[in-house]
């Protein structure tokens, strides 16, 4: 039976006499527990355990497990008794980790087991037991969940202006900002006529010059001068914007501007913008072609006009040490006032980077010329400007944190959004643009389509990868055997492993994009045998790899270079640990030099450490002067002021000139004490027999020892150089840019948008490749993109390639002015890592003065790791669409591809802990069956091979098998604690497992996370970001009460209190239910249900009708429809379908009346009025406009509340039946109210 609906169908029998029936501390079913029993096991979880303490009989004795030293207490989250030590106030519950705490002064005494003698005391009437409603925790887990919101997107005009022509384009802005209004606009545009006669600008770009102008009129708390941020998608217009802003400030006498961008590309974009605007006089300068001199200088001449720079010439320097931001800030000077234009601002993000990173320059950069130039007007302007909330670390001019606010500094801000989870970033977005600080819309994405395609791998690449993914484990481990045989002298190989697994994933990477390929070119052929146009989007282009094998082979070439060969050659030359070449000794060479470092190292000492008597102690001065001497090979040079000196054999003393002198050990000895004796002259350089002895058996075990070491250095290049001749041999793809541009006709048929100087080119008679430039005579290598994008928006061209690098704020969309104006066909070939680099390729194909939207493709293959790209990319689009656009559903989803996030963590944790035996795991792993353990061992020693071999599972042992060949080889290891949550670790290293293996473990991975997410909804702790509150009618209760002012924007914080009756008349039930019998092949099913079980006296009703896929749709009469849909077979456990249409009626209409004044939990409910479960009539309160300022107080309020729902911050939206007035705020559970606006200390009642 399948899990699921096997837990979900489970209904617990009626109680048996005398029994009672309780909540399971493990699964929350209900359990039904017969008379006298205390302890038992769920059947469903099968977790043990025992009665809450008030339905315990009183023992005569200790009962089992009770510790009678101890303190009893009930866990007040799963009810479990727990033994507490004496003095102990807080703790977590071992069972179900919840914290506790004891109040001390409440244990007035032990319970009665815990007396010496165990008497009990006398019989006191048992209170009664609390009903577990099982009905109203269904009803309670779906109010906490919310509604899902219908509309994510509503149709934009400005709301307080209507100036100017309407936009070219449908816009549109998220239906939670558009809830929000602006300030009234007070400012008087200079420009105003000529804009309205010329009609350049549309409403919604003149709407955003107001503003940001009316913004600029502000001076923040701590005296620099407020910012704006123009959050438009891309496509919108913000160039022309930009321009028409930069015109208002020209007639304001703000004849200076420092506008800053992506690429230098983009100044001709500049020019173009201002033109359009009619600013034709402004000039424009390029900062790159300017010498570091002082801009207003005489051999510069820069006096007035736009500076254009790029993010990189702002942290540019001289060699001579001048840099452009000294420049720039000098050319202002201090008192400057005019715009700063921080374009694409997304490039400064990183500023505030996570632990163990550091901030980038640019961010860093970003921050020190608003610092330096305080009175600036400064414009941050961005499709993404803040994919998250860490990226908006330079933002200090929006006055979201800081001196005046609820928020010492940025660190504390950041800290409160991701305790808030993503309604907090969707608070943020409102709140921006309810001061006038902020504007967001998007061009509406109707008639764009958005298609995920899963690209099988061919069966060629699928050999081909899982024979590079087999390499790669065995060049772990002969890396593993080549470190473990160097010196300390080596470098730690700490730095290897870095590179390893860096390698490792690019390499990978590599193999998803090639596996790609066929599609490509499959799906570019049909979209142009139907008359489209394609734009392929990547990220790398592999020009590095390109460049390092033509330099090895040359420009001309067989075939197009394996971009994942040279990437592992070059690993393997470079990194392969190879021990230090040994340094040869040969001959009387190796013996004199050996002497020579004896002799340098103890001039004075004997052999045998004897110290040679001295004539006469020496000055001190005369040291230096002796040692040099010494060292001369003079005879003469070495006598002393002595004539006799004492022979170091006999001990005799005698003349010195009758003395040899071992050059050696420097003794002096007889020729005749010497045996055998020496007879003759000799060599200044003669050595004694002991010496020379000694020497010849050092040099001897020296030249063995480094025989030993050439030998270990010959073995370990031999097996560097098999290693590197299997890399060569191994069957790898190409370059995918030069395969499929070679594909699909060349580049005379393919436009290259990219950031590489040259390419590999097939020659003309299709034998071998070149490397060439990829501009021509005609045209400069600056100019070569521009020419390439021109050549595709005349249509000579029907197909552009572009890279993040080349194509930064290039327009490719169907322009009614350009004249190919065929549909464009986006192929995403390698999805970028951050959302903010997927929005901008996006935007390329989607833009302003459109003839048609695109048609978009992301392309993955099925490989399960290489979701880890969509995962990060995932997770960036989620927090992306809530934080810039106010929802995080704005963007084009991938949310089911989001693994990296707090239940992604939790499943990884369950899916190690399972395959390492630790616990068991909570799904049955795929390909296995309950009924057949030996699967589910089998895939289990298989997920640990595989997370050995990529190096997850750490000091891997083989058990061996203690019953012979029969009992199956058992892996064991360690997993470290870093990456036990590791998600992104664990998605990288699975791109090196054999694909069969890979998607095994994937599909367990996600099969746990659903399986968390699901419990997670269940339980009402999942997050869903903004919900509608549903009700048939909803009506605003009173005048809303101003609580809070912004006296900067002059916008207030709201406290609005509707009432809401959600129930279901009888009467809508009827009709809705004679509509779905109308339908010849309607369920037999549908109809109207009573509960089994009675609670209170009473049972609960409802209708259901089949939904999709064999699921029920369920109404009530108190709360109207139900989210969430019911299986058959849980509805017809829980519940009995009614024959009788008039009982149906009567009970119904009981239920609905009878919920309009109290909760489900009946008149003894434990929070009592404050209650909204299962009551039709509610009374709600909901905070909207500005939160920020009050956030901290909000939040302090509700961690106090008693319902864990109630705990967390909630986004809903709230639109009236009567006059259709949409509010989106904070839900204010209803009885922190009160203490909310006590705290505030200053309410207001609004008039209208």
């Amino acid at each position: 039976m399948d899990q699921e609906s096997s837990t979900t169908a489970y209904s617990p029998p009626p109680p048996p006499p005398g029994g009672c029936q309780v909540r399971c501390a493990g699964c929350h079913n209900i359990l039904s527990v017969g008379q006298g029993v205390t302890e038992f096991v769920c059947p469903n979880c099968r977790l043990p355990q025992m009665l809450p303490p008030e339905l315990l009989p009183l023992p005569s004795a200790p009962a089992h497990g009770i510790d009678p030293t101890k303190i009893q207490l009930p866990c007040a989250h799963c009810k479990a008794i727990l033994n507490v030590p004496h003095g102990l106030t807080r703790f977590n519950c071992p069972q179900c980790n919840f914290v506790l705490s004891v109040d001390l002064s409440k244990i007035s005494r032990p319970p009665p087991w815990q007396h010496q003698q165990f008497t009990p005391p006398p019989p006191l009437p048992p209170p009664p037991p609390e009903e577990v409603n099982e009905v109203a925790m269904e009803v309670e887990r779906e109010e906490d969940s919310g509604g899902v919101v219908g509309e994510t997107f509503t149709d934009y005009r400005p709301p307080k202006l209507s100036i100017g022509p309407p936009h070219p384009d449908p816009v549109v802005e998220t239906a939670s900002l558009s809830a929000v209004q602006p300030p009234e606009p007070t400012y008087d545009l200079r420009i105003k006529d000529d804009l309205e006669s010329s009609k350049v600008l549309s409403c919604l770009q003149i709407e955003t010059i107001v503003y940001a102008s009316q913004r600029h009129l502000q001076h923040l708390p701590d005296g620099t001068r407020a910012g704006f941020f123009v959050g438009d998608g891309a496509g919108v217009g913000k160039g022309r914007t930009i321009a028409g802003l930069i015109l208002e400030n020209w007639q304001h006498e703000r004849r200076k501007t420092l506008w800053i961008s992506v690429g230098s590309d983009l100044k001709f974009d500049a020019r173009r913008d201002l033109d359009d605007v009619g600013a034709m006089f402004i000039e424009v300068h390029a900062l790159n072609k300017l010498s570091y001199s002082k801009l207003d200088s005489k051999s510069v001449g820069v006096r007035e006009g736009v500076v254009f720079l790029t993010y990189s010439s702002l942290i540019a320097s001289s060699e001579k040490g001048r840099s452009r931001m000294q420049q720039l800030v000098q050319w202002c000077g201090p008192e400057y006032d005019g715009l700063i234009v921080f374009d694409e601002c997304h490039k400064a993000k990183n500023l505030v980077p996570e632990a163990g990173s550091q901030p980038t320059r640019t961010g860093e950069a970003v921050l020190e010329i608003q610092a330096k130039l305080p009175d600036a007007r400064v414009i941050y302007c961005s499709a993404t400007g803040a994919s998250e909330p860490r990226n908006m670390g330079y933002m200090i001019r929006l006055g979201l944190w800081g001196t005046g606010t609820s928020f010492l500094d940025f660190r504390d801000f950041l800290g409160s959004l991701e305790r808030g989870g993503v309604g907090a970033l969707e608070l943020v977005a409102m709140d921006m643009k309810a001061r006038g600080m902020y504007l967001c819309r998007t061009l509406s994405y109707k008639g764009a389509e958005f298609d995920v395609i899963e690209v099988p791998l061919e069966d060629n690449m699928m050999d081909m990868y899982k024979r590079a993914a087999q390499f790669w484990t065995k060049l772990r481990m002969e890396l593993l055997s080549a470190s473990a045989i160097l010196t300390s002298e080596k470098p730690n190989s700490s730095q290897l492993w870095r590179l390893y697994w860096a390698n490792h994933q690019r390499f990978f990477r590599h193999m998803c994009m090639s596996a790609k390929v066929p599609a490509v070119v499959r799906i570019c052929s049909e979209a142009l045998a139907k008359d489209k146009c394609i734009v392929i989007g990547l990220q790398s282009t592999g020009e590095a790899r390109t460049e390092e094998a033509v330099t090895k082979y040359g420009a001309d070439l067989d075939d197009f270079i394996s971009g994942p060969r040279e990437l592992l050659l070059k690993f393997v030359d470079e990194n392969y640990p190879l021990p230090e070449k040994p340094e040869s000794l040969s001959g009387d060479d190796g013996v004199k030099e050996l002497q020579r470092k004896r002799h340098s190292a103890t001039p004075g000492v004997s052999y045998r450490g004897r110290v040679r008597k001295a004539a006469r102690l020496q000055d001190e001065s005369d040291v230096e002067s002796d040692l040099e001497s010494e060292s001369d090979s003079d005879p003469d040079c070495v006598e002393s002021d002595d004539e006799f000196q004492i022979c170091d054999i006999c001990n005799s003393e005698t003349e010195r000139k009758k003395l040899l002198q071992c050059s050696c050990c420097k003794q002096l000895m007889h020729p005749a004490c010497l045996v055998p004796p020496v007879v003759g002259a000799v060599p200044a350089d003669w050595s004694c027999h002991s010496c020379k002895e000694k020497t010849e058996e050092y040099l001897q075990n020296r030249r063995v020892y480094l025989a030993q070491l050439l030998e270990w250095y010959e073995k370990a290049e031999e097996r560097k150089s098999q290693i590197l001749d299997a890399v060569r041999s191994l069957d790898l793809p190409n370059n995918p840019l030069d395969d499929i541009i070679d594909q699909l006709g060349g580049p005379d048929k393919v436009a290259e948008i990219t950031g590489r100087r040259r390419m590999l080119v097939r020659s003309s008679d299709g034998k071998g490749v070149t490397y060439q430039a990829r501009n021509t005579k005609d045209v400069t290598m600056e100019m070569v993109n521009m020419h390439e994008k021109q050549l595709f928006m005349d249509g000579q061209k029907l197909i552009a390639i572009i890279s993040e690098a080349g194509s930064a704020g290039v327009s490719l969309q169907a322009d009614r002015r350009a004249i190919n104006q065929k549909r464009r066909v986006h192929l995403t070939l390698e999805l970028p890592w951050s959302a903010d680099r997927a929005i901008q390729q996006f935007g390329r194909t989607h833009r302003s003065n459109q003839a048609s939207a695109p048609e978009y493709r992301l392309l993955f293959s099925n490989l399960g790791g290489e979701r880890r790209f969509a995962s990060i990319v995932a997770k960036r689009l989620e927090s992306l669409g809530a934080l810039t656009q106010g929802d995080r559903r704005a963007g084009p989803s991938l949310s089911a591809y989001n693994y990296d996030s707090a239940y992604g963590k939790r499943a990884l944790v369950k899916l190690y802990k399972g395959l390492l035996e630790q616990e068991s795991l909570p799904v049955v792993p795929p390909g296995c069956s309950t009924e057949k353990p030996d699967t589910i061992q089998d895939f289990i020693e298989k997920g640990k091979a595989a997370l050995v071999s990529v190096g997850i599972i750490r000091d891997g042992i083989v058990k061996e098998s203690v019953v012979g060949d029969k009992e199956p080889v058992k892996l064991s290891g360690r997993i470290v604690d870093s990456d036990m949550h590791d998600v992104g670790r664990f998605l990288n290293r699975l791109l090196g497992v054999p694909p069969d293996v890979q998607n095994l473990l994937f599909e367990l991975f996600v099969s746990i996370l659903d399986l968390l997410v699901q419990n997670a909804r269940l339980e009402g702790h999942f997050d869903s970001g903004i919900a509608d509150m549903r009700a048939n009618t909803i009506e605003l209760k009173g005048t809303p009460k101003n609580v809070h002012m912004d006296h900067l924007s002059g916008a207030s914080t709201v406290l609005f209190t509707f009432t809401l009756d959600r129930g279901f008349t009888w009467e809508a039930a009827s009709v809705l239910l004679d509509e779905k019998r109308k339908d010849l092949s309607a369920s037999s099913s549908n109809g109207f249900y009573e509960s089994k079980r009675e609670w209170l006296g009473r049972r609960h009703y409802l209708l259901a009708y089949e939904g999709s896929a064999g699921m029920y749709k369920i109404v009530r009469p108190a709360v109207g429809e139900a989210v969430r849909e019911m299986p058959l077979s849980e509805l017809k456990d829980k519940y009995r379908k009614l024959s009788s249409l008039e009982k149906a009626r009567t009970c119904w209409q009981n239920e609905y009346n009878i919920s309009s004044k109290q909760c489900m939990h009946g008149p003894n409910c434990k929070l009592g009025d404050y209650c909204t479960t299962g009551r039709r009539l509610q009374e709600v309160n909901v905070l909207g406009g500005l939160i920020l300022p009050v956030w901290g107080i909000i939040e302090k309020a509700i961690t106090k509340q008693a319902r864990e729902s109630h705990r967390r911050l909630r986004i809903v939206r709230v639109e009236t039946t009567t006059d259709n007035k949409r509010i989106v705020g904070l839900l204010i559970p209803n009885a922190v109210v009160n203490s909310i606006l006590k705290d505030l200390a200053w309410v207001q009642d609004i008039d209208d």
